[in-house]
């Protein structure tokens, strides 16, 4: 488990994830030509939505890499 410090929305926060899903999570970013805060805002605007489901931001994060990896999948 590591701890990290995001800028969101111009804020600072600080996130707990396992390590496989920074390092996932900055795969997409990169894949995607994102900064990792700019990804993860993206993320945390989402879950924010109407149509989101809300909850905390370290879980909205594990299940965005889980839905990458599930398309991954489908795709191959």
């Amino acid at each position: 488990m590591r701890k990290r410090s995001i800028t969101i929305h111009g804020h600072q926060t600080s996130l707990s994830l396992e390590d496989e899903f920074w390092q996932e999570l900055a795969g997409i970013a990169k894949q995607r030509d994102l900064s990792l805060n700019a990804l993860v805002t993206e993320i945390d605007k989402a879950r924010d939505n109407p149509k989101g489901r809300g909850g905390n931001l370290s879980s909205a994060l594990r299940v965005y890499v889980l839905k990458q990896a599930k398309r991954k999948i489908s795709r191959a």
